[in-house]
Order: C-alpha cells, then sequence, then structure tokens
C-alpha cells in the first residue's frame, strides 16, 4: 500500500479522491481516482463531478481515473501541506505558516462545497477559525485580505454572521511584516561526559509526529546511556524546533518499548532525560509508537522533499499563498 505521504487524498461522503503527489506538486494534475466506499451516499456528488456515464462506471466497480478537478487539486494540495510539509533549512525547505495554509483552505473547501462534494467533511468555518488566531502581519497582506473579503462573503450568504464579521474584520487589522520562527536548528549538541555506556542517533519519522513541529532532515535525534553514582539515564536530544508540542521518546527493544522519555522544548530543540534499568542496544523513537501508525522511510522522506524543493521553479500562481509569502520575504520577485 502507498504511504499517505506520497497519496494526497480528499475525503468525501462515500468514497475518496486521490491525487498523484509528484503530479501535484509540479503543478499540473492530469488525473484523479476515485474510490468509492458507499456508492449511495457518494452518487450525488460524483455525478456533478464526472457526468452520468463515468459515475456509473465507477459506482459498478467501485473506482475510476477520471481527469482532475482544478478545485479539487488545489484543495488536495493545500491539506497535503497541512500535515506533510517536510521544513527543513538543512535541506532547503522552509517552513510554511500554517495561518496562511489555514485560511486558503478553507477559500478552496468554501469552492469544493459549493455544487461538487457538498458532503466534505472539512469545513470553511473550522480552517478559518484556525487561521484567524495566527495571522496579524504577512507578506503578502492583500491576497489575505481578498481571501479574507471572499471568505466574509461566503459566511454572510450562509448566515454565519460571526464568522462573517471576524473574516472582514481581519481583512482590516492584517498588515504588511513577517511571522516570526523560533528555529535556530543544528545550535550545539549534547555536551560531552563521563560514563557513557552507549549512544547513537535515530531519524524521526514524519508520520508519528505532529506536523510542523521539527525539522524534518533525517539524524536529528541524539541518544546516550549515561551511567552514573545516582543510576543510569537515557538522555535523548532532537534538534530542530519549529514550535512546542507534547513529545515523548521511546527506546524499544526486539519491537517492544523498555523507557519513556518525555521531551521538553529548550533552545531550538527538545531534550529530556529518563532513568533506564535496561540493556543495549535499543533503538529510539519519537512520537507515537502505535502499531496502527504506516510509517514513513528514508526513501520516502528523501523522495518527498526533492518533489517539494523542485517548485521553487513554478510559477507563483502554481504555489500555495504560505509558499508565496515565504518567497516575498525572501524578496523574491512575482
Amino acid at each position: 500500500m502507498t504511504h499517505p505521504v506520497h497519496t494526497p487524498v480528499i475525503a468525501a461522503d462515500g468514497g475518496l479522491v486521490r491525487f498523484a503527489l509528484a503530479e501535484l506538486l509540479a503543478g499540473g494534475p492530469r488525473t484523479m481516482r476515485v474510490e468509492l466506499s458507499d456508492a449511495a451516499a457518494a452518487e450525488p456528488w460524483l455525478t456533478r463531478l464526472v457526468g452520468e456515464e463515468a459515475a456509473l462506471a465507477a459506482l459498478t466497480t467501485g473506482a475510476a481515473e477520471v481527469p482532475a478537478r482544478p478545485e479539487l487539486a488545489d484543495l488536495a494540495l493545500l491539506l497535503w501541506a497541512r500535515r506533510w510539509w517536510p521544513a527543513s533549512p538543512g535541506l532547503g525547505v522552509a517552513p510554511l505558516d500554517p495561518a496562511l495554509l489555514d485560511l486558503e483552505a478553507a477559500v478552496a473547501t468554501a469552492a469544493v462545497a459549493e455544487g461538487v462534494l457538498d458532503g466534505f467533511e472539512a469545513t470553511p468555518g473550522e480552517l478559518f477559525d484556525a487561521a484567524a488566531e495566527g495571522i496579524a502581519a504577512t507578506s503578502v497582506a492583500e491576497e489575505v485580505r481578498e481571501l479574507c473579503l471572499r471568505l466574509a462573503a461566503w459566511f454572510d450568504e450562509r448566515d454565519d454572521v460571526v464568522r462573517a464579521e471576524a473574516a472582514a474584520a481581519l481583512a482590516a487589522a492584517v498588515s504588511p511584516g513577517q511571522r516570526a520562527y523560533a528555529l535556530a536548528a543544528g545550535a550545539g549538541g549534547m555536551a560531552a561526559g563521563d560514563g557513557i555506556v552507549a549512544e547513537g542517533r535515530a531519524s524521526v519519522d514524519w508520520a508519528r509526529v505532529p506536523p510542523g513541529i521539527l525539522d524534518a532532515a533525517d539524524d536529528t535525534v541524539t541518544w546516550r546511556i549515561v551511567a552514573a553514582p545516582t543510576g543510569t539515564r537515557l538522555e535523548v536530544e532532537v534538534a530542530g524546533a519549529f514550535a512546542d508540542a507534547a513529545l515523548t521518546a521511546f527506546a524499544t527493544r526486539d519491537g517492544e518499548v523498555v523507557a519513556e522519555v518525555p521531551l521538553h522544548l529548550g533552545a531550538a530543540r527538545f531534550a529530556g532525560a529518563a532513568d533506564f534499568a535496561g540493556s543495549v542496544p535499543i533503538g529510539l523513537v519519537v512520537g507515537v509508537t502505535a502499531e496502527s501508525i504506516t510509517g514513513t522511510t528514508p526513501e520516502d522522506r528523501a523522495e518527498v522533499v526533492a518533489l517539494v524543493r523542485a517548485r521553487e521553479a513554478l510559477p507563483p500562481t502554481a504555489r500555495t499563498l504560505a509558499e508565496r509569502a515565504v518567497a516575498a520575504a525572501a524578496g523574491e520577485e512575482f
């Protein structure tokens, strides 16, 4: 099964709409795949989406490859970027402002919800609420104002007076500027010391941590087991932090967790230590260890980073608002 990091998807009533990641990130997806789980629920939007003949074929077989719809491709790209964008200054991928992603996704969701996917599970209101908390100053203020005014009108048409007023107020309040990030990856490392029993490095699996929290590069995790008069401890450090989050590192042996280390945000890194009574060697996992999680591989991550970096060559209209904000802050001409 293809990992979710490679398959941007939109969930609708009774089915999924999938895109090929390489085509989507290249700015010109030609096709999309519709997969149905409930034909009765999917039939109304599917017929509007692909027409009666193609819809009948899809309803009969449960899936179909159809020409890509630009509004769905835009939304799929934004939803994918909110979860999987591999921010890493060391890899040449700038972080994207999550508030800008949420704002543009709110507008894209509104466009899709009207006449294409009436039962789409995400709502423009929820996305706007998330965006409104984070936008104050931005290098793309005029574009933000335009999107906010479009949302204000959309909310007003649906008698959502509170959000309509909030979107209009945000349009009036947003100002030119640049969001600051707390990242300072690579600043120092674990101090050398006596009593080191074992040490090693590990990579963060993107699927096991919240999006937008850690540098996406590999080999950012350093761990060591230290013997001291008061007992043996496991020390863990994860370099490259964009924001705070509740993170834990788990020492594993033969797939079983043998120690847990709560991690706390410090100067551009997460770090923590805990008593350790086990033996070496160990594995080190940062984030969720549930067996239901489908992990990413180094090959997965390298492929995604390469595809994202190639987007720098795309015209501005093919890039997200958050990407354009990064470029504008860097002084690129549009």
